[in-house]
């Protein structure tokens, strides 16, 4: 129908059998009449004045629908055209792509025209869309390009046909490069045939050497910080050295004296007699009182002394991982945008490192921080923000303004202010500052659907930025909170955004009226001074301190991040009065030993006493004062040089054992001994419990301070030798993984009622107990964790394909659904990390594995892979792995990484059976020659830093890229 005068559709129910109609440029609102058309297949609505999409509920065999240059707003009441093949809703208003999901027999899709910024998930279940065209939108980020990987029929797809305007992304770098990459069924690119392999195999070698880049750059930035770890921990372990050996002594004397007087008091009490070594006149029983707590006050202190050394460490280290995994993410993000966001870090060199310094002092006031004792600023690093696609934007919007505005490009300059924004840790997402970075600043729907003002936040004063989250910081101190509570200054440590904002027409902010947009039309931003309200009733006021609020994101361009940090006075009156971390790890602690010096030297004084070297039946009847060997039910060996007492063994009605202070590497002559109840083993040198057997009765156990390592391992032997266990003390061990200790130990000691001194609360207890039952290979484990996609995604990400695909796909067993009786054999995929897994077990069945993961567990092992013939990837980092045997039959293994564990060398026998490797990383183990590593033919990329290698020769005959330190 092309004449003109037709603002309604009537008439068609004398068409029952109509299949097709096309209506051009009328004056059409709305679709009326098609419910007497039901066997219509193609539908034209074109050039008219359609507001939505309603009508179509009888026309079930709808193929085509054409409604493009209309005003529709939103893509909606489509869900019973099942069979539509063809949709064109071009030249509208639709911001949103969604609606579309039950149209899965939909090919051709043209969505040109409109204000679409985002694809996201919007379009995976049209897995047969063939053509789609998102020309003349608004996207401007890969990431959101990156989603068309999941359509794997995609064959021609148009950004920018030549009648539209082309997305922004278009415009960014490497913009073909990334489509073919993530879409490798395609044969036409906008107006181009990419249909040639050259093409596509140019675009996965671009991808692939990009990748290879990144890894390398993260690897080193990890590196980094395991040299930082380990410059720490020796740092750590000079600074603990003297208060380590003053606890020792201090122990010593105490558990000393407190023998003496025990002994002494049940001699007088059960044999009526006076001894020589300390009276029982009152007033050398007060001497021996008093030095005792002499001794715990000591000792307070110097064990307070360690807490701070490893607050310290704790401290420095969480800020180092902090560092790394906020370098790792920049990377990441390079990476995913294809070099279009790249963040650099500036030197003293670069002239704009030194112009953000400048900028960040002429803003810093000490006399706005001196409630907080805070006298002065130092710059850790900055960065410099380069996002190709938030430039374009702001530019662009710049441009706009002054071809449309009587505004000259000197005006305009001096509209442009450079401002501070800092995250507020209480009112912000997580990871703001990245998706700033990424995207750019949120609208003003999104700041108040955040409970924040109705505009974004700037000033030109650091303590205006910075007021929320010091707050925040000292509300969380004030309340305990843990990670806080140990800081003279929580907020010692800072970052701000410094961005680039054209504030143009601005006005001040009318009191008590919201921040927004609808209060103040015709202006782009608003400002207030901060000393002209009570919140800011402690700055002091200035004419040129402003807070600024812009309306609208695009004026706003995130330039800079800057690292800082306060430096303060060494008291802050408003904390807990703890000594600075900081300084009291390196203050001279000679005071201190002379008051231990001083209270090791008052009365009663221990005299040096022999020590004993071995026992026999004389020397046990005199130690524990008795007249036959059957009597002796406590037994004190504290402070010898005994590494061995196998003539205890006779003592079977032995009830509480002291052996503390000691030369005991192991503990295997304490076996079945079924009375004891109380056994004392600090202070030895101890490296396992190997070894104590049959102590059924034994209720309290002292293994402070030895050379424990192994918590699982250990854990084990009490669990079966220990059944009644209550009491156990670990501290002061090297435990392999000292955070994982106390619950490892409470999952599998659960009659524990106090550990390391703690009291063991129920709830505590039961999580453990959870935990641990979480911890084995089974069913549950297999069913949370596993995968059946037979495809690697197309991502620019250098995840594991275990790791990509556990995050990216849902779990295929749905609750309450049956499980065939081969669920297994469909498994694929298997990512088990940190699940503290100690055996590869229940793996015999998953013989179609192709990509498994098991990072960051207690593997020491490496087993129960014999039936995973089809296995092409494998991670098992940070484990406990000391060969690799039990690989030789994977031989479609590509890619293994072990980085983290305990390898000394690379087993021949094992890489002979790995023909298919190309790549393996084994970065810190302690593998000393690459020797054999040869046989691996198809190696391309060998990752060894962090080794003992003295020689690289072996590789000589390679073609591989090495990454070496």
């Amino acid at each position: 129908m092309f004449f003109s005068g037709f603002p309604r559709m009537v008439g068609l129910s004398f068409f029952p059998r109509l299949c097709q109609l096309t209506i051009i440029g009328q004056n059409i609102e709305h679709i009326d009449g098609l419910e007497c058309c039901p066997l219509l297949q193609e539908l034209w609505i074109v050039q008219c004045h359609l507001t939505e999409i309603s009508g179509l509920q009888n026309c079930l065999q709808l193929e085509k629908l054409y409604l493009y240059e209309n005003k529709i707003s939103e893509i909606k009441n489509l869900d019973l055209q099942v069979h539509l093949e063809v949709l064109w809703i071009n030249n509208n208003c639709i911001t949103k792509i969604k609606g579309l999901d039950t149209l899965l027999d939909l090919k051709e899709l043209n969505l040109a025209d409109n204000i679409i910024e985002k694809i996201g998930h919007s379009l995976d279940p049209n897995v047969n869309l063939q053509k789609l065209n998102l020309s003349g939108n608004k996207i401007s980020s890969f990431k959101e390009l990156s989603h068309l990987a999941r359509l794997p029929r995609l064959s021609e797809l148009a950004l920018k046909d030549p009648t539209s305007t082309p997305n922004p992304v278009c415009l960014l770098c490497n913009y073909e490069t990334h489509i073919l990459y993530h879409v490798p069924s395609l044969q036409r690119l906008d107006i181009y045939d990419v249909s040639s392999k050259q093409i596509k195999d140019a675009a996965e070698s671009a991808v692939m050497k990009k990748m290879m880049y990144y890894n390398m750059r993260v690897r080193t930035a990890q590196r980094k910080l395991a040299e930082t770890r380990l410059s720490l921990i020796e740092r750590k372990k000079t600074l603990s050295q003297s208060p380590e050996e003053c606890i020792k002594t201090l122990t010593r004397a105490l558990k000393f004296v407190r023998t003496l007087h025990k002994m002494s008091f049940c001699r007088l009490t059960e044999r009526n007699e006076s001894i020589s070594d300390i009276s029982q006149d009152p007033v050398t029983e007060h001497k021996v009182h008093a030095k005792i707590e002499a001794l715990r006050e000591r000792l307070k202190q110097w064990t307070r002394r360690l807490d701070e050394i490893h607050i310290w460490y704790e401290h420095d280290l969480a800020r180092a991982t902090n560092r790394m995994e906020y370098t790792v993410q920049f990377l990441l993000m390079e990476l995913e945008s294809v070099g279009n966001i790249r963040l650099e870090e500036g030197c003293s060199t670069d002239p704009w490192f030194t112009s953000c310094c400048d900028l960040l002092l002429s803003r810093f006031s000490p006399s706005d921080y001196k409630t907080y004792g805070i006298t002065d600023i130092r710059v850790d690093r900055v960065i410099c923000i380069h996002n190709s696609a938030l430039r374009l934007c702001f530019e662009d919007k710049i441009h706009s303004l002054l071809a449309s505005e009587d505004l000259s490009s000197q005006n305009y300059r001096r509209q442009l202010e450079y401002l501070f924004y800092v995250v507020d840790p209480e009112k912000c997402e997580k990871d703001e500052t990245l998706q700033i970075l990424q995207e750019g600043f949120k609208t003003t729907e999104q700041q108040k659907a955040n409970g924040k003002e109705g505009a974004i936040p700037f000033s030109n004063s650091l303590s205006v930025s910075e007021r929320s989250r010091i707050e925040y910081a000292l509300r969380q101190t004030s309340q305990g909170c843990t990670k806080h509570s140990m800081d003279t200054m929580p907020f010692r440590h800072g970052q701000v955004i410094v961005s680039k904002v054209f504030v143009g027409k601005s006005m001040p902010i009318r009191d008590g009226e919201p921040v927004d947009r609808s209060n103040y039309p015709g202006v782009y931003s608003v400002y207030q001074r901060p000393g002209s309200t009570k919140t800011h009733a402690d700055l002091e006021s200035s004419p040129r301190r402003r807070q600024w609020f812009v309306f609208d994101r695009e004026l706003v361009l995130p330039e800079y991040i800057i690292y800082y940090e306060y430096i303060t006075q060494v008291n802050y009156r408003f904390l807990p009065r703890l000594p600075c971390i900081c300084h009291s790890t390196d203050r001279d602690p000679s005071n201190d030993v002379a008051l231990d010096k001083e209270v090791l030297n008052r009365e009663p004084v221990l005299k040096p006493q022999p020590k004993l070297l071995s026992l026999d039946d004389k020397i046990l009847l005199s130690v524990a004062r008795a007249n036959v060997l059957s009597q002796i039910t406590v037994l004190n060996l504290h402070g010898n040089s005994l590494s061995n007492i196998k003539e205890i063994s006779s003592l079977t009605a032995l009830r509480h054992l002291t052996v503390s202070f000691n030369e005991f590497t192991h503990l295997d002559d304490i076996s079945h001994m079924p009375n004891l109840e109380v056994l004392d083993a600090s202070f030895n040198h101890l490296v396992t419990l190997e070894g104590l057997r049959g102590l059924g009765e034994l209720k309290q156990l002292d293994v402070r301070w030895n050379k424990l390592t192994k918590v699982r391992e250990d854990t084990a032997v009490l669990r079966k030798h220990t059944p009644a266990l209550l009491k156990l003390d670990t501290r002061y061990n090297p435990w392999n993984r000292p955070e994982a200790v106390r619950m490892t130990i409470l999952g599998h000691l659960t009659n524990l009622t106090h550990l390391d001194d703690v009291l063991v609360a129920e709830e505590e207890a039961a999580e453990a107990v959870q935990m641990a039952a979480g911890s084995k290979i089974n069913q549950a484990s297999l069913l949370a964790h596993s995968r059946t996609e037979s495809d690697r995604p197309r991502t620019l990400s250098l995840l594991s394909t275990a790791q990509l695909l556990y995050h990216l796909s849902p779990s295929p067993w749905g609750l309450g659904k049956e499980l065939d009786q081969d669920w297994t054999a469909k498994i694929t995929t298997l990512n088990l990390d940190n699940q503290r897994i100690s055996k590869m077990i229940s793996l015999s069945k998953l013989v179609n594995l192709r990509w498994a993961s098991f990072n960051d567990n207690e593997i020491s092992k490496v087993e129960g892979l014999d039936n995973c013939l089809k296995l092409e990837e494998l991670s098992l980092n940070n484990n406990n792995i000391c060969t690799l045997s039990g690989l030789t039959r994977l031989h479609c293994l590509n890619r293994l990484s072990v980085d983290g564990n305990r390898l000394t060398s690379l087993d021949v026998s094992t890489l002979d059976g790995l023909s298919s490797l190309s790549f393996l990383s084994a970065e810190n183990n302690c593998i000393a020659s690459l020797h054999g590593i040869q046989r691996l033919r198809s190696l391309l990329e060998l990752y060894i830093g962090s080794n003992q290698i003295s020689t690289s020769r072996d590789i000589y005959s390679q073609r591989i890229c090495l990454w070496e330190d």
